[in-house]
């Protein structure tokens, strides 16, 4: 199903999208809106009305469809450890996508999707490089941040849906930012959208059966903190030098007092600046 105006419609291609998708993802719905304050936000609080009804009636199989929610011009968006997501009208690319995930160990899922998004977007690999763990970056040594990813989960009756927030700078919105238009000259959020949704369809149906194992090696290769000397308000180890990523997901450091494991949390990394 597909939820837009006509002119909308043209314009993001949501019913080839859908053409698509639905074969993979049944039940699948695409909304793009205008202006909302977090797409995030909005599929949550669907879910949660879900949830609350359920105590008096079953939970229907309907009531799970996997949804696709796109704003054009997103107000309140939100990222990781309750930070602001900045976005403009036709500079950004701001979508959530819910969905129930089968699988009991969500470990490394932000990790996944990062890369999927950096797969689709740049096969190559020469241009978007991962922070972890939910962090798109350009790879030309500036510290400049393209995208970001806010995974939530809710459990609804018997199953835990996943909501996979996104939100992409398509034009530049600042010096300090990077643009997906420094990659691909003339990107639109469409275009983008258009891009970077199969892949992420397949990468998360993979995650659903082998977890973030099946992800560890290609996500190395895009893994810009490795080797790098970084930064942390974690207390166990405050400064140590990245070692990648391991199967679940956490960051692997070696600091002082030896090896470090830092899961995704309440905990920020961030690279020592060093002069080039």
């Amino acid at each position: 199903m597909v939820r837009a105006t006509s002119s909308r419609l043209a314009k993001w291609g949501t019913q080839a999208l859908w053409d698509v998708l639905s074969p993979h993802l049944p039940g699948l719905s695409i909304e793009v809106v205008e202006r909302m304050g977090s797409t995030n936000g909005e599929l949550v609080e669907r879910l949660r009305v879900v949830a609350s009804s359920g105590r008096s009636r079953e939970v229907r199989a309907d009531d799970l469809n996997p949804c696709l929610l796109v704003a054009e011009h997103q107000t309140q968006g939100r990222g990781r450890l309750g930070r602001a997501w900045e976005s403009s009208a036709g500079a950004s690319l701001t979508f959530s996508l819910s969905l129930p995930l089968q699988r009991a160990d969500w470990s490394g899922l932000s990790l996944a999707v990062g890369l999927c998004v950096a797969e689709a977007l740049d096969p190559e690999g020469q241009h978007l490089g991962l922070k972890w763990p939910n962090d798109l970056w350009l790879r030309d040594g500036s510290h400049r941040k393209l995208g970001g990813i806010l995974i939530e989960a809710l459990t609804v009756g018997q199953v835990r849906v996943a909501v996979i927030g996104i939100g992409l700078n398509i034009q530049p919105l600042g010096p300090s930012v990077a643009a997906l238009s420094e990659v691909h000259p003339g990107a639109t959020a469409p275009w983008a959208l258009a891009k970077l949704m199969p892949r992420l369809v397949q990468g998360l149906q993979a995650f659903d059966h082998t977890g973030f194992g099946g992800f560890v090696e290609a996500y190395a290769k895009r893994d810009i903190l490795r080797g790098r000397t970084l930064t942390t308000t974690d207390p166990g180890c405050l400064l140590g030098l990245a070692e990648g990523v391991d199967v679940d997901g956490a960051l692997l450091l070696r600091g002082d007092a030896g090896p470090h494991r830092i899961v995704s949390g309440e905990v920020s990394v961030r690279p020592v600046q060093v002069a080039y």
